[in-house]
């Protein structure tokens, strides 16, 4: 599928790759912050999954109309609006006090990244060349990464010394960095805009008046997985901070470093496994790796129900933030090699929906379980959850990478896709949407 047809331009990557770093630590600043802030002030496990609800619910209910506005509306418009709009409600987000409206500032400010979110996924393509994209993804996810692991690390220290609202603030002012960027980068997409662009063997760049997600067998089967596993283990993102606080027995400092953990695994894995990725050529052999590197994080997960202290949950979850950060690169590469440029993102939103979607089911069995068992069995629970949700997608994936190897959309192997071949040369990222802990 379609890339740059130019040298890549490695000056808007950066400006990117530190856009996104900024405002993620300032998302994961507030998140942490105002987990730290419930579970201090006695609510239970259904106040936290109903904030975790707040901040998904508009990333699922609006990645149709996103995705389409990401293809159809100027990009630069769309990041300096949403950045400015997502400021504002986080600056009164760090004043608001009655709980409903908490949940109604949370859910707007995440409305406003399910607009960011496949505005930036889809602009990093259109960047490189093909060949090019495997590193730009690296450094996307890293700046991610390194947001994510500062953030619950500052939010620690900042909520133990200062209080909430220092955070928020900190959070509003990270999201003038999507304003920066949208005004600085040169690369724009939407608007009738169309970047100059060559598949990656060289061939013009597919039209995308055609593209539909359901005929690609190797991306359904990459979403339906991803989506598969998350709703098996999303329930950990709401018993980690009872299993780390109450049941080991940290402080919110050490809860905060602790977390890191995952995210530092993700950096890793990213840099890790971008060079695998640049030397897949086979989607489908792309596809069975993503699946393994799942499965590893699940098998960390069920590992780290057995530690008995909070700082020996560091290793365990390290191991699990590499396979997570492979599999964001593995997910971004195969998901930009396959799509229309014009149509990614339409593709990057429903990626974001569909995990998101079950990130929902995560976080509600989370708060209702955990009225009913310990922390510790839910963490174990969670890990044999997605081992078996990965053991049953295994035979519908190898049809699908049997028949993926086929053009996409094609009634017979024999017939050439619209847009050229299905696997293209190598070289073609989340949160991703991404297995969260």
């Amino acid at each position: 599928m379609s890339f740059t047809s130019g040298p890549s331009r490695w000056s808007d990557v950066w400006l990117v790759t530190a856009s996104r770093g900024v405002s993620t630590c300032g998302d994961f600043l507030a998140a942490t912050a105002l987990t730290l802030a419930l579970q201090s002030a006695g609510a239970g496990g259904l106040a936290v999954s109903g904030l975790m609800l707040a901040a998904t619910l508009p990333l699922v209910a609006l990645a149709p109309l996103t995705g389409r506005l990401a293809d159809r509306v100027d990009s630069r418009r769309l990041l300096v609006a949403a950045g400015l709009g997502q400021a504002a409600v986080c600056l009164a987000l760090a004043y608001a006090g009655h709980p409903a409206l908490v949940i109604t500032l949370v859910a707007l400010l995440a409305a406003g990244l399910a607009v960011t979110q496949p505005v930036l996924s889809a602009l990093v393509p259109a960047m490189v060349r093909g060949e090019d994209l495997p590193r730009a993804a690296a450094l996307n996810q890293t700046a991610g990464t390194l947001g994510a692991l500062a953030g619950p690390a500052l939010a620690g220290v900042l909520v133990g010394s200062f209080g909430t609202r220092l955070p928020l603030l900190l959070d509003a002012v990270s999201y003038l960095a999507l304003v920066a960027a949208g005004l600085l980068i040169r690369t724009r997409r939407g608007g009738g805009r169309r970047p100059a662009a060559v598949a990656a063997t060289g061939t013009p760049g597919a039209p995308a008046a055609d593209w539909q997600l359901r005929r690609d067998p190797l991306l359904v089967a990459m979403i339906v997985t991803i989506a598969g596993v998350i709703a098996a283990v999303g329930a950990i993102n709401v018993v980690e901070v009872f299993f780390i606080r109450e049941t080991l027995h940290s402080t919110a400092t050490l809860y905060g470093l602790v977390t890191g953990a995952w995210t530092l695994g993700i950096l890793i894995g990213a840099w890790l496994f971008a060079r695998v990725a640049r030397r897949l050529v086979d989607d489908g052999r792309l596809l069975v790796g993503y699946l393994a590197l799942l499965a590893g994080c699940c098998l960390m997960i069920l590992l780290s129900a057995a530690v008995p202290s909070a700082l020996l949950l560091v290793p365990v979850w390290l191991l699990g933030g590499v396979g997570n950060g492979g599999a964001n690169v593995f997910d971004n590469v195969l998901l930009a090699r396959r799509v229309p440029e014009a149509s990614r993102g339409r593709a990057y939103a429903a990626l974001t929906g569909s995990v998101q979607g079950a990130s929902m089911i995560g976080f509600l069995l989370g708060g209702l379980l955990l009225e009913v068992a310990t922390p510790r069995l839910l963490v174990a629970g969670c890990g044999v959850a997605g081992l078996l949700v990965i053991a049953l997608v295994v035979p519908p994936v190898a049809r699908a990478v049997r028949a993926g190897r086929a053009p996409v959309g094609a009634p017979a192997p024999a017939t050439a896709p619209a847009g050229g071949p299905a696997n293209p040369a190598p070289g073609a990222e989340l949160a991703t949407p991404t297995p969260s802990r």
